[in-house]
């Protein structure tokens, strides 16, 4: 019996790695597939941050980048510049400020400028759990009609930016 249990933890190690490599070879392996790509958005609320406009209306019929971010979260601060950008280019960007407290949301977009069209004040997380968020930042892709294109998580900076969100987006903005 005494060599089945010193087999046993080499077995399962052999197991695991080939678990892990038979994951590491699929298509996609880094992307989270979203449950809502192809659906209708959820909603987001009307609660907006004090003196910034809110979302009535989540796409107005164009193509909408939805991003989730709190000030507390450094990857935010580090994607923020890309936001301003796509703003500056004309595509309407749509902010939900999660888990954060109001002072330091519009202390940080006072400071750093804001890129969005309207923003949802979500201090307790409703709006990210609807919409499967995980953890900030988190950004999607939405067509006029309100389907959700593209689910990007992380920040949209270097590589990631130009390989994986930009083309998926001028693909949503080439159809449109």
């Amino acid at each position: 019996m005494g060599k089945w249990l010193m087999a046993l933890p080499p077995v399962l190690f052999l197991a695991l790695a080939g678990t892990f490599w038979w994951g590491m070879q699929r298509e996609n392996a880094g992307e989270v597939p979203s449950v809502f790509i192809g659906r209708a958005a959820p909603a987001v609320g009307e609660a907006a941050l004090s003196g910034v406009p809110g979302v009535t209306d989540l796409t107005e019929g164009r193509v909408t980048v939805v991003n989730f971010w709190a000030s507390w979260c450094p990857p935010c601060r580090a994607e923020h510049p890309t936001l301003k950008a796509l703003s500056a280019e004309g595509i309407r960007v749509i902010g939900v400020n999660m888990l954060d407290r109001e002072a330091d949301a519009l202390a940080f977009l006072g400071e750093e400028g804001n890129p969005f069209a309207g923003v949802v004040f979500d201090p307790r997380g409703r709006t990210r759990m609807d919409w499967g968020v995980t953890a900030p930042p988190e950004t999607f892709i939405l067509r006029p009609d309100g389907t959700v294109a593209f689910r990007f998580i992380g920040p949209m900076v270097g590589d990631d930016y130009t390989q994986r969100f930009r083309p998926e987006l001028d693909k949503v903005l080439a159809a449109d």
